[in-house]
């Protein structure tokens, strides 16, 4: 196994402009993903999602968002250090790029950087791993969520 890149599809009975809404927004992410997020969907905002509760074990993760494109594209970095600036060998690039699918939409979520974290290999396989099943977990509550979004309109 390579440790590289995470790729998943999924499809969602929603337009690109409501799914993008939904990966992009931090009041909408903290119904899927995080338990707390707190940033601007600008290029250049620094902000943090959380999960659990930071006093009991939870974890705060620095994000950076880097392409903002409705409906089309949201990408961010995450995991650096909160005290450096995210970049290539500190941080995860998570991408969501997404294109209208029969009625609805195709979102691809994109994780890449693990190998050039500079992990040792135990570390490296263990971060591959949990992220591969948090987004197992994480991505198959995207659509759910979106349906209570179709049914309040």
């Amino acid at each position: 196994m390579e440790f590289g890149t995470i790729e998943r599809e999924i499809h969602i009975e929603a337009s690109p402009e409501v799914v993008f809404d939904v990966v992009s927004s931090p009041e909408h992410l903290k119904h899927w993903w995080p338990d707390d997020a707190h940033f601007e969907p600008t290029p250049g905002s620094v902000g943090e999602i959380t999960f659990g509760e930071p006093g009991s074990g939870g974890m705060v993760v620095p994000l950076t968002v880097l392409e903002v494109r409705p409906p089309r594209t949201f990408s961010f970095r995450w995991t650096h250090p909160a005290d450096e600036v995210a970049g290539e060998g500190n941080s995860l690039l998570v991408t969501f790029d997404l294109a209208p699918s029969g009625g609805g939409t195709l979102l691809k979520m994109t994780e890449v950087g693990f190998r050039e974290m500079g992990w040792e290999v135990a570390v490296l396989e263990e971060q591959y791993r949990d992220h591969v099943s948090g987004w197992e977990f994480y991505l198959g509550r995207l659509a759910p969520y979106v349906a209570t979004l179709e049914t309040r309109t």
